[in-house]
């Protein structure tokens, strides 16, 4: 099982208002059915009733993983009457498990080495098959520090190399408007 500070448990199921609790659930579920406990899935823990036996088979699980030094009746009551503080009792008797860690980690360990397949590099496949074509040169990989401590700085992009759009010419003089004749009046004979 992971150590974890039983006061940060604490603190930031508080802080997050209760997030930390369900994340705290979750992960402790996980490292337990590693162990050989039976927890079903923690969707469980969201819904109304069903949570309660979700709680029992969690509990039922710290006693398998503690090898019935913590009953299980314990670990929920700790859990539904203490909530909070009880997830810190429990994560004290984890942190107490030096066995758990090392039985944890080999469900994680790497694949034997008999088992993998040799590196082969790119001379030695050229002698293995001499029709192999060569490896295509790598590409360019694209810069992710976004403007972080490690960026370099990039230069500006070069100006564009087309001519500079010249302006319509302008009269030199402003154009006189037309002049608007007034009708002439009629002829009365």
């Amino acid at each position: 099982m992971k150590h974890r500070n039983p006061l940060g448990v604490i603190f930031f199921s508080i802080i997050t208002f209760g997030i930390y609790a369900i994340v705290w659930n979750v992960k402790t579920k996980n490292e337990m059915n590693k162990l050989g406990a039976e927890i079903p899935t923690a969707w469980l823990l969201i819904i109304p009733i069903v949570n309660i036996y979700w709680m029992w088979k969690y509990s039922k699980g710290v006693e398998h993983v503690t090898g019935g030094k913590t009953s299980g009746v314990l670990a929920f009551v700790l859990l539904y009457i203490l909530s909070v503080i009880g997830m810190a009792i429990i994560q004290d008797i984890f942190n107490g498990l030096p066995a758990a860690e090392a039985v944890a980690n080999q469900g994680s360990s790497p694949v034997p080495a008999a088992t993998t397949t040799p590196e082969v590099t790119p001379d030695q496949a050229q002698a293995i098959s001499p029709t192999a074509a060569p490896e295509p040169p790598a590409q360019p990989q694209p810069d992710n520090n976004f403007g972080g401590p490690d960026a370099s700085p990039t230069p500006p992009p070069p100006p564009p190399s087309v001519a500079p759009e010249t302006p319509p010419e302008t009269p030199s003089e402003p154009a006189e408007p037309p002049t608007v004749q007034p009708p002439a009046p009629p002829q009365v004979q």
